[in-house]
């Protein structure tokens, strides 16, 4: 059988980390909120540049698809443009 007093110390242990994980947890939530306007208006920003990019590579996809098709040699897909990669 267990000893009374070290359950009850084994659980008051757990309940300060688990108050510490809580005000950790709205601490991350009110830097969220404040951050959340910021992120907002740039989302609109970041979108349309995103569909340029999107664009750009479908484009390309079909050129080297065309191309590849047409030559039908190895040498031809090894040499096919990529998408730009953003670091």
């Amino acid at each position: 059988m267990k000893d009374i007093h070290e359950v009850l110390r084994q659980k008051q242990a757990k309940y300060a980390q688990l108050g510490k994980q809580i005000e950790m947890l709205q601490q991350a939530a009110e830097k969220l909120r404040e951050v959340a306007p910021l992120l907002a208006e740039n989302d609109d920003d970041d979108n349309g540049v995103l569909a340029e990019v999107d664009d750009a590579s479908v484009q390309g996809d079909a050129m080297a698809a065309k191309a590849g098709a047409s030559s039908g040699s190895p040498a031809s897909k090894a040499a096919r443009p990529t998408a730009p990669r953003w670091p």
